[in-house]
C-alpha cells in the first residue's frame, strides 16, 4: 500500500479512519492471565486464547474500527524461543497473529453481507468498508518485559546493529504474513526508529509502515529523544507512509501533533492509553490515573481539527472507547455535510 493508496483509504473513511483500541488489556477483561514477559502475545500459544483474540479483534471492529492491530506487540522469536519454542514454531505464531486479525476480518464482513441496515439489533455497527490489518511490531523493550520501553534506556551495549539484527526476521515474517501495513509501536528512542527505518530499506520490505512514538513530557519521547528528530527519520524513509503517537496520556498529544507537523507531511496517527501510568517494576497500572473514556473522546476532534486522520486508542482504552470515537467523527462528518 502506497502513500497514494493511504490517501484513497482515508479518504473512503470520510478522511479519517479508527484504529481500534487496547489489545492486551482487553483481553485481560476477558479473563486471559498475561503476566508473562510474553503478555498479549501469550493468547497465540493455545487455540482457545486465539480465539479469544478473534473475539477482541471483533469487538472492535463492530465497534466502528477501520484498522485492527494484531497480537505481535510483544511477540518476538527470541521471546517464543525463551520458552522452549522452535525457531518455526516461533516463525509460525507470529503468521498466525496476522491470521487471527485477518480471520476476524472476514467474520465480520460476513457478518455485515447478513444484515443489510448497518446496525444490528443489539446496536454493533455492521458497515461494509475497507479494513486494514497493522501487524503490530513492538520495541525492543517491549520484548525485554521490563518497562524499558517507557523509559528507552537500553544502554551502551545496545547499537543500531543490536537493534536490526534483533528485529529483522521478526520484521521479515510478518511483512508476509498478508498485513496491509506494519505498525512499528511505541517506538521510545531515536537509535530504534533509525534501525526500523534502514530495516525497512535493506529487507526491502513491500508493506508500507507507520512509525508511532511513546512520551510522558508532551516533547520528547520517552528516552529523551527529541521527538522531532524522531519525525524526521521516519519522514525520510519512503517506507512509511504515516507517523504519529501512541501510549501516550491524551493530554501531551495536542503538542505533540503540532510539533510532528513541523517535519512531516506524512498522514499522522494518534492513538494514546488512558492517560493511567504504568509501573514497569510492579507490572501493573496505577489505578485511578487516567481519563474517562467521555473526556479521552471529548479530546478527539481537536486532534484531528490539528491534522490526525488515524485516531484510535491504546493501553486500558476499550471498544466502548472506540464506539465513542466513532460517534464523534461520525457526527462531525454529518454536520459537515449538513452545511455543504
Amino acid at each position: 500500500m502506497s502513500s497514494s493508496l493511504i490517501s484513497d483509504f482515508l479518504h473512503r473513511a470520510g478522511g479519517t479512519a479508527i484504529i481500534d483500541g487496547g489489545l492486551a488489556t482487553e483481553l485481560e477483561r476477558h479473563g486471559a492471565d498475561l503476566n508473562d514477559p510474553l503478555w498479549s502475545a501469550k493468547c497465540l500459544i493455545s487455540i482457545p486464547q486465539s480465539h479469544l483474540i478473534r473475539q477482541v479483534h471483533l469487538d472492535y471492529l463492530e465497534n466502528g474500527a477501520d484498522i485492527i492491530t494484531t497480537a505481535s506487540y510483544q511477540a518476538t522469536i527470541q521471546g517464543f524461543k525463551e520458552k522452549g519454542f522452535s525457531n518455526e514454531e516461533s516463525e509460525n505464531m507470529l503468521r498466525r497473529s496476522v491470521e487471527i486479525a485477518c480471520e476476524a476480518r472476514d467474520l465480520y464482513y460476513e457478518r455485515c453481507a447478513a444484515c443489510s441496515s448497518g446496525k444490528n439489533a443489539d446496536d454493533r455497527i455492521l458497515k461494509q468498508r475497507p479494513i486494514l490489518i497493522a501487524a503490530s511490531v513492538g520495541s525492543y523493550g517491549a520484548y525485554l518485559a521490563d518497562g524499558s520501553e517507557y523509559s528507552g534506556n537500553y544502554g551502551d551495549a545496545i547499537t543500531l546493529k543490536t537493534l536490526k539484527d534483533f528485529h529483522r526476521r521478526r520484521v521479515q515474517v510478518l511483512a508476509d504474513a498478508s498485513a496491509d501495513l506494519l505498525a512499528f509501536e511505541t517506538i521510545p528512542n531515536k537509535i530504534e526508529a533509525q534501525a526500523f527505518a534502514e530495516l525497512l530499506e535493506e529487507e526491502n520490505i513491500k508493506v508500507p509502515a507507520w512509525f508511532c512514538f511513546n512520551s510522558k513530557d508532551g516533547i520528547n519521547v520517552v528516552s529523551g529523544d527529541s521527538i522531532v528528530e524522531c519525525g524526521s527519520i521516519a519522514e525520510s524513509c519512503n517506507k512509511v507512509i504515516a507517523v504519529g503517537i501512541n501510549c501516550t496520556p491524551p493530554r501531551f498529544i495536542h503538542g505533540l501533533i503540532l510539533l510532528l507537523k513541523k517535519v512531516t507531511t506524512k498522514p499522522i496517527a494518534i492513538y494514546p492509553n488512558s492517560g493511567e501510568t504504568y509501573d514497569g517494576e510492579r507490572k501493573e497500572w496505577m489505578q485511578n490515573t487516567g481519563v474517562t473514556d467521555k473526556d479521552f473522546v471529548s479530546y478527539v476532534s481537536k486532534w484531528c481539527e490539528l491534522g490526525a486522520c488515524l485516531v484510535g486508542g491504546c493501553c486500558r482504552t476499550t471498544p466502548v472507547t472506540v464506539r465513542g470515537i466513532y460517534n464523534t467523527l461520525y457526527s462531525n462528518q454529518s454536520a459537515i455535510l449538513s452545511t455543504q
